[in-house]
């Protein structure tokens, strides 16, 4: 019970590694790169959102349906779907 409630604790932190780990996925769109690789500030503000995005998503106590299809959204619609999400999810 007590492993339990351990990886319970950890499981913020965890999500926020495999955030940035995941971080080059997340900015794989065009216009947020420049040439030579690096970020833009486009890119650098998507990546803000989208990280910020995903934790808050992992935080809430909804069904795993429903959480995963906010993540589709933040992920397949790069800019907007972390504003998306973050006008109209509802959070608590």
């Amino acid at each position: 019970m007590q492993l339990l409630s351990t990886l319970r604790n950890r499981i913020p932190s965890l999500a926020l590694v495999l955030s940035l780990l995941t971080s080059a996925l997340l900015t794989s769109c065009g216009s947020g790169r420049r040439a030579d690789g690096s970020l833009t500030i486009f890119g650098v503000m998507y990546l803000l959102f989208a990280v910020f995005a995903f934790l808050s998503l992992i935080k809430q106590d909804w069904s795993i349906g429903k959480k995963i299809i906010w993540g589709l959204i933040i992920w397949f619609f790069p800019f907007g779907g972390s504003i998306i999400y973050f006008l109209f999810s509802g959070r608590s």
